[in-house]
């Protein structure tokens, strides 16, 4: 079953995926975010959602997703209920629908849902009571929306509103990545002037995903001039897959040092979704140095999904 996540009338009644979401709810959200993150402390935020039931649903481990997902509903006063696939009748074999259906009858307005499968969250929204809204925590290899939500945020935060002049790259796992899916349709909305995707061939990804984009295995190269670098997390289990050769090999072909990180311009700046694999993808003095914006990513994420939740629960 296909659901629209925005209606006739160009409401927003689910957030699933940033593919072909239109640019004026995008940059709508990203406004919004903004405004919450320059509130940040407002007391009187705290009415936006009362009386609303928001459930963090994961049927996979989040920190930072989660904790994100809780505040922002906490600062907008709704109340939040809490779901740990471990501990319920999932289980027991209780299916994700079942479960949702039940947690609907309880009063459960809106669902925030991390699941392995692809599309698991779209199917919720097609089986959910009108007037509940799903939110798509991150779901299989295909969408992570709030995530791209608030790495644009932060992009825009350090480079202003206008995209068609900056240069990103992205780096890394991007075969198996929800996070440079997510991000690639948000920056080709917004108008990129030139996206970069940069990896070793074994974790590329050989569908339309790249269409638009310069691709290449050569990271110095891809690293020139660039202006917004997202560093991307290697999954420790792609090397048991034998798809690279070792951590090592990884880091000295594509592992961001202060060194290398001079290639691009002056002014650039790093991202990161997290966690992260120091020594790896990333150094230390990188990670923790003047041009990154990874913890400002975290900052960013309460702000975006509160503007999320705001837009889909409240009044």
């Amino acid at each position: 079953m296909t659901v629209a996540q925005v209606d006739a009338q160009g409401r927003l009644r689910h957030f699933l995926t940033l593919e072909g979401l239109p640019r004026t709810v995008l940059v709508r959200l990203l406004d919004l975010a903004q405004n919450f993150d320059d509130r940040r402390g407002d007391v009187s935020l705290r009415s936006t959602l009362v009386g609303r039931t928001v459930c963090t649903l994961f049927f996979e481990p989040s920190t930072r997703t989660r904790s994100s997902f809780q505040i922002a509903a906490q600062r907008l006063g709704a109340d939040v209920l809490t779901f740990d696939a471990s501990t319920s009748s999932t289980s027991k074999g209780e299916t994700a629908r079942d479960t949702m259906r039940t947690l609907e009858a309880m009063g459960v307005h809106g669902f925030v849902v991390r699941h392995k499968e692809d599309g698991a969250v779209a199917a919720l929204a097609g089986e959910a009571r009108p007037g509940t809204a799903l939110i798509n925590a991150g779901d299989g290899r295909i969408a992570h929306p709030t995530q791209g939500l608030l790495d644009m945020l932060t992009i825009r935060q350090a480079k202003g509103a206008d995209f068609s002049q900056l240069k990103v790259a992205i780096v890394g796992d991007v075969k198996h990545s929800r996070v440079a899916r997510t991000d690639l349709h948000a920056l080709r909305t917004l108008g990129a002037g030139e996206i970069r995707v940069c990896g070793p061939q074994s974790l590329l990804p050989t569908d339309a995903t790249l269409d638009g984009c310069v691709v290449t295995e050569d990271f110095d190269a891809a690293l020139e001039g660039v202006d917004v670098l997202m560093m991307l997390r290697l999954q420790r289990e792609r090397m048991e897959e034998g798809l690279v050769g070792s951590l090592d090999a990884y880091h000295r072909d594509y592992g961001l040092t202060a060194t290398r990180l001079r290639r691009a311009a002056p002014e650039a700046v790093v991202l990161h979704p997290g966690p992260m694999n120091r020594g790896v993808e990333i150094d230390d003095d990188v990670a923790d140095g003047p041009q990154s914006l990874i913890l400002r990513q975290v900052a960013n994420g309460v702000a975006a999904r509160m503007a999320v939740l705001e837009v889909l629960l409240g009044a």
